[in-house]
């Protein structure tokens, strides 16, 4: 007898389910391990953590806060993955968005919300659609690897912002943590029911819709589905892949600067660095743990919202270091890479000899 693997022509839908379930379990379970190895109770540690995440109304808006970036990024990644795109240079993307935003408050402040915002909204688009969309034209033009150009893009972004905020935009009240000048009021996204939730829930909603719709129902989707399976194919059928790469990197970009100017402009109130907690990279998690379905991130992105919030109250109530719930989002992308395998593959016995 020998192993047998074979490709499953039309996975079952229930595989799309199961799999990414068992992936998170498993991931889990050798979090425990690790819980266990650090003198503590992987029970008592995950139950701190739903507690933390669901255990009131406060509780449960600081999650959703967590989630709006997540939910967001993990949107502006999905077109590109579709396309078979490695865009792994959102969390600079939104960087860029948060940078170009903070430039906008700064150099053209308006009076007026919507005017103001507005042209935040734009500048942050931009800003990051270039940034993407130069990694794209690398891509398209001479076949430079996406995985590397997007990535190193990010570490240059993070620089580009560390200059700003720690030299000619430093608040000098600031002291020892540095800092842009709070915005004006009318670059603050309003709050939403007496909490930290801001108007970017919204926004992230509309997003889900639109990209449900343009990668499911629009020509341009099936386009980049197309491209994403059989890049030769597609272009016997006359779609230009160039442009494709070109187009979908930017797209891909200015989502994620969006993102940016709306966590600076919702939350923090101003531009510093580190602000996004890396967020970009967990929305990576959160794209393939949604199968690349813009309305199942939603509930990805919320239920990883609250294992970040969880992974706080571990720091805090428990003594454990910050990276714990980094470890677990590590575990729960390697298991989902891992899971993808057995989605893609049937393992049989073969009796023959």
């Amino acid at each position: 007898m020998r192993l047998k693997i074979e490709k499953r022509l039309v996975p079952s839908a229930w595989l799309k389910v199961t799999v990414p379930v068992c992936s998170v379990l498993m991931a889990f379970a050798i979090g425990s391990l690790f819980l266990y190895f650090q003198g503590v109770s992987p029970l008592k540690a995950y139950t701190v953590m739903a507690s933390s995440a669901f255990g009131s109304a406060y509780d449960l808006s600081e999650t959703i806060v967590k989630a709006l970036p997540l939910a967001m990024v993990s949107l502006a990644t999905m077109s590109c993955f579709t396309m078979l795109l490695w865009n792994i240079g959102a969390e600079g993307q939104a960087l860029m968005g948060a940078l170009a935003a903070a430039a906008a408050v700064r150099y053209f402040p308006m009076e007026n919300p919507f005017a103001m915002l507005g042209l935040m909204a734009l500048f942050a688009m931009l800003l990051g659609g270039l940034w993407s969309g130069f990694a794209g034209v690398l891509k398209a033009r001479w076949n430079v690897n996406e995985i590397i150009s997007t990535l190193m893009l990010n570490y240059i972004a993070i620089r580009g912002l560390e200059y700003f905020v720690y030299g000619p935009w430093r608040d000098p009240a600031s002291l020892g943590f540095p800092m842009t000048k709070p915005f004006i009021d009318s670059a603050r996204l309003p709050t939403l029911w007496g909490t930290r939730i801001h108007l970017g829930l919204y926004v992230v909603l509309f997003l889900t819709l639109l990209m449900w719709f343009l990668l499911r129902r629009s020509r341009w989707g099936y386009e980049i589905q197309v491209i994403g399976s059989n890049a030769r194919a597609a272009h016997y059928a006359g779609m230009n892949y160039e442009r494709s790469v070109v187009l979908v990197m930017f797209f891909s970009g200015a989502i994620a600067g969006l993102a940016g100017m709306c966590e600076v402009s919702g939350l923090e109130g101003r531009l510093q660095a580190g602000f996004t907690a890396e967020y970009g990279y967990t929305a990576i998690i959160v794209a393939w743990l949604s199968h690349l379905n813009p309305l199942v991130s939603l509930l990805v992105a919320f239920l990883m919202g609250a294992l970040m919030a969880g992974g706080d109250a571990l720091q805090i109530m428990m003594g454990l270091p910050v990276a714990t719930s980094t470890i677990l989002q590590g575990l729960i992308l390697f298991f989902v890479l891992g899971g993808e395998f057995f989605y893609k593959y049937k393992i049989s016995w073969d009796g023959g000899r």
